[in-house]
């Protein structure tokens, strides 16, 4: 059984009385170690300003063309929070939304939020109005702090987030622009001290339907994943330098590029943009010891490497989609560096399972990390015997809870247990092999993306009568969206109609989120009860390379 939860100090209550009941939580399994921490504390304040005091003149953050020390992050967050309580109003316990590519200014952002004793809920930079809506319904979002360059669309989306009281920009020359007014406030604050248990962030994951489901964490699960990934997989220490493609607005960007690297008093290299040839060419200007990247980059960033881009590097993790063993070996190969392959979810925060450093079975995803358990199970719950198929449930320091979401909830958590959604099996030898995704989440470049989702918005389109999207096997990104597609007007089925969905999917979600290939039918392969037969259009002859 979980212990009771001790009261809040928050001044708001809107997420504690939106958590689910402590009996469908999943068992928490908090190691002694945690125990050191008091039941009053902020993790902001425990990873940025204990790491500023030990190492407070050396680099933090770096872009291409800056490097911000340790003390330069915590005077910059100090007046974010400053600004968020004294000019913005800020109560303990709001929630902040958070906009913006991979800067520094966004990480101070994060850590100002938290510090002041708000909530963040960091959205990535891609996402259009109509998402950027739903997430600040969803979460009830009072303030926001937006890069100046993405503030399009969530000004087209503030009529309709009542909740949303003021948006401060940064990267701006404005007069009221979150730069202007930081200058007005000291370099020093005074923490908010919240509850160990009090609601740090929400994140939201993409899903599998098109409403996202808001996952919420407390102070104490990010020191938890602080000192459980960092101290068994990565033996960072303070000379390293990170990079990695992951959003800061993706629990796994979060960690691995910025929870992970402070809390060892390393450094990251926050990119805003990140491509193969971007990538590369940093490898090659600073000695980058830590890559925390998944199998698509792994895939293109491999021919452009020469052996002296590689010197320092030291660590090499994947996660986001599966990792596949011939891109394992590849890189071994000619590197001569191993890929820790890990598997974790926005629902546990941050990774559970990893591949081991040495003599990893390409293709594995290893074992458990230590502090947490996992088990392959049948549809009772039953644990099955290696080699069969089952699904996998965790346990650990971390744990599902779903802002006010009880059907997902009881999905999710099951006796106890967290399961992920993923097919897996056990080998002899204790390890795991991943077999497939439970449901129809559709994994591509390492973004989960929502297939009905897609659906919904292209059936907008008038010359659309019905449709279905799915995931089909892709070399260069794992999966690609296909939308099967049946027009009003057959006779209008070719590549204008394609290309005026694609662009109308792009003006609404995410870039990535468009299908890449879309393929006409007259009608949809249908099931005797009326439903979409989804596994013939992911059969072999369906894996068409049209893209747009």
């Amino acid at each position: 059984m979980n212990p009771a939860l001790d009261p809040s100090a928050y001044r708001d209550t809107f997420a504690r009385d939106h958590l689910p009941p402590p009996s469908l939580w999943p068992v928490l399994e908090i190691p002694e170690a945690l125990g050191r921490f008091p039941r009053r504390v902020n993790a902001a304040v425990e990873i940025l300003d204990d790491a500023t005091m030990r190492h407070g003149a050396r680099p933090c953050l770096r872009t291409r063309n800056t490097t911000w020390t340790y003390a330069k992050l915590l005077t910059e967050a100090n007046r974010i929070a400053a600004v968020l309580t004294r000019d913005y109003g800020l109560a303990p316990g709001n929630r902040v939304l958070l906009r913006g590519a991979n800067t520094p200014m966004l990480a101070a952002c994060w850590f100002g939020v938290l510090k002041a004793g708000g909530i963040a809920v960091t959205t990535m930079p891609l996402l259009r109005a109509r998402e950027l809506t739903e997430i600040a319904n969803r979460a009830a979002v009072q303030f926001a702090l937006c890069d100046e360059r993405l503030a399009e669309e969530l000004e087209l989306s503030r009529s309709q987030s009542p909740s949303l009281r003021r948006i401060g920009y940064f990267h701006s020359r404005a007069p009221d622009g979150l730069e202007a007014v930081m200058a007005r406030r000291a370099d020093a604050f005074e923490n908010f001290v919240p509850s160990h248990d009090d609601v740090a962030l929400i994140a939201f994951t993409s899903g599998t339907t098109g409403k996202p489901k808001a996952t919420m964490h407390f102070h104490r699960d990010l020191l938890a994943i602080c000192d459980c990934l960092p101290e068994h997989v990565l033996h960072s220490r303070p000379t390293d330098i990170f990079v990695g493609a992951a959003p800061l607005g993706f629990t796994y960007g979060l960690g691995s590029l910025l929870l992970f690297p402070i809390r060892r008093g390393a450094s990251t290299l926050l990119l805003d943009r990140c491509t193969a040839e971007i990538l590369v060419d940093c490898l090659r200007d600073l000695p980058i010891t830590t890559l925390m990247i998944g199998p698509t980059l792994y895939r293109t960033v491999l021919p452009l490497l020469r052996p002296e881009d590689i010197a320092a590097l030291r660590t090499c993790c994947s996660s986001g989609e599966h990792l596949p063993a011939s891109v394992v070996e590849a890189w071994r190969e000619k590197t001569g560096l191993e890929i820790r392959n890990l598997l974790g979810s926005t629902e546990m925060l941050h990774a559970f399972v990893a591949a081991p450093a040495r003599n990893a079975k390409p293709g594995s995803l290893g074992e458990a990390l230590p502090g947490y358990r996992v088990e392959i199970v049948d549809e009772a719950m039953r644990p099955v015997a290696p080699g069969v198929v089952g699904r996998l449930a965790v346990r650990g320091p971390t744990g599902c809870r779903y802002l006010d979401d009880l059907e997902q909830q009881r999905t999710y958590v099951v006796d106890g247990w967290n399961l992920t959604g993923d097919a897996f099996l056990r080998d002899e030898q204790g390890v795991l092999w991943y077999h497939a995704r439970a449901d129809d989440i559709i994994v591509s470049s390492g973004y989960n993306i929502s297939g009905a989702e897609i659906e919904g918005v292209l059936l907008e389109h008038p010359g659309i009568a019905a449709c279905a999207v799915v995931g089909v096997p892709d070399a260069a990104r794992g999966m690609i969206v296909k939308a099967f597609v049946v027009p009003v007007d057959l006779a209008r089925a070719g590549p204008d109609l394609a290309q005026a969905l694609q662009e109308h999917v792009k003006g609404v979600l995410a870039p990535y989120k468009y299908p890449r290939a879309i393929e006409f039918l007259a009608r949809l392969p249908l099931t005797s009860t009326g439903k979409v037969q989804r596994a013939a259009l992911r059969s072999p002859r369906n894996r068409a390379d049209e893209s747009g």
